[in-house]
């Protein structure tokens, strides 16, 4: 993917075991969904993915992280806005079989930007 495309920010709140597996993979890429895990669940605000990994990732996982990456705009339009709460609470809903063609367009780097334990 070449950097000069347009891209949008997304993020992810995740566990330590997931954000290992990012590591493992260069922090360019999602791994593979687990099998009860058949959507890949990125969102589009840091406020709600904060709130995920603090609230939710801390209790069930001993520590949470927000992370931030970027993808092709472009691409991102094929899965449509979810809405699951209130107004910002926005969610893609990426089958785990698309992962990784939604990986390949990852520009850059998987950062995290947060950290709660």
């Amino acid at each position: 993917m070449t950097s000069s495309s347009p891209t949008t920010t997304l993020w992810r709140p995740t566990g330590p075991k997931e954000l290992e597996l990012v590591r493992a993979l260069d922090w360019r890429a999602w791994p593979p969904r687990l099998p009860e895990q058949p959507i890949f669940y990125p969102v589009l605000n840091e406020d709600y993915a904060t709130r995920i990994a603090r609230d939710w990732n801390v209790r069930h996982d001993g520590a949470g992280f927000v992370t931030r990456f970027e993808v092709d705009r472009e691409f991102l339009g094929r899965y449509p806005v979810r809405r699951a709460g209130g107004e910002t609470i926005l969610e893609l809903w990426v089958p785990a079989k698309e992962l990784d063609e939604f990986n390949a367009h990852i520009v850059g780097r998987i950062e995290v930007v947060r950290e709660f334990r």
